[in-house]
């Protein structure tokens, strides 16, 4: 039973990334034309794709909070690849995500196009980042990040990077902060993590062949950037997640060094 339902649901995904793949289609064909489609116009048909690729994933999903009515920075933590899709399809968004997911079919490429900005790992180039950061929040822009800079199995909450948040602080931009949780049976759920060496078709594969779990998105209270350093601000950050997820538990004050 766990491998026919498994297919009933890779069968719906492959039918949802044929979409994507007609969207993106169109997309490439009018860029050929001479049209190209504004970036809030090809964020809307990314969001209505991520829509429909969470309408294919085993979840069910619980949002708290109120959406933002003004572009902000979102700072989230960070579980599994499904992050992107269950928060893009919220508002139109731009991303801040690893080089790898431009690689990926049909969502790589849609992302892009969306206005998504990649980033390699240990490329050591802060400075423009930071460019690329404050150039979309100064659009108007909403942009989403990952501030632990890599996924966890959502049991622990890693030190948020500062230097992701400079962009916010020079422009004055809030941060929307916001916690995302993967449940089973109540308890934090071992199969949506995506860590460490997994692939995506095994982590497919395992989270198509059981019951459905549950996702509870926490939109929490925005945070002011203006005149505060990045530490002190990233830590601000990280307590709101940290006890949206876990409750009364703090973290530790880190030393906080001015910003450069």
């Amino acid at each position: 039973m766990p491998g026919l339902r498994a297919s009933a649901r890779l069968l719906r995904l492959c039918l949802v990334l044929g979409l994507g793949l007609a969207m993106a289609s169109v997309i490439a064909l009018g860029e050929r034309l001479g049209w190209n489609a504004s970036l809030e116009r090809r964020q809307r048909w990314t969001r209505r794709f991520m829509g429909r690729l969470v309408a294919a994933l085993p979840f069910d999903i619980q949002i708290q909070g109120d959406l933002p009515r003004q572009p902000m920075l979102w700072v989230c933590n960070h579980v599994s690849w499904t992050d992107i899709p269950l928060l893009g399809m919220l508002t139109p968004l731009s991303f801040l995500s690893k080089a790898e997911v431009r690689q990926w079919p049909v969502a790589g490429w849609l992302a892009e196009k969306a206005g998504t900005l990649f980033i390699r790992r240990g490329g050591g180039d802060a400075q423009r980042l930071r460019e690329q950061i404050s150039g979309q929040l100064r659009e108007q822009r909403p942009l989403l990040i990952f501030p632990e800079g890599t996924t966890t199995d959502g049991r622990t909450l890693r030190t948020f990077h500062g230097r992701l948040l400079a962009g916010a602080i020079d422009r004055g931009t809030p941060l929307q902060p916001v916690a995302i949780q993967y449940l089973r049976d109540g308890q934090p759920d071992p199969l949506a993590p995506f860590i460490g060496e997994d692939d995506l078709v095994s982590h497919l594969l395992r989270l198509f062949g059981q019951a459905r779990g549950e996702v509870v998105i926490h939109l929490l209270q925005p945070i002011a950037s203006e005149g505060k350093e990045r530490a002190a601000l990233a830590f601000q950050a990280q307590q709101a997640i940290q006890h949206a997820l876990f409750g009364h538990e703090d973290i530790e004050p880190r030393r906080l060094v001015k910003a450069a």
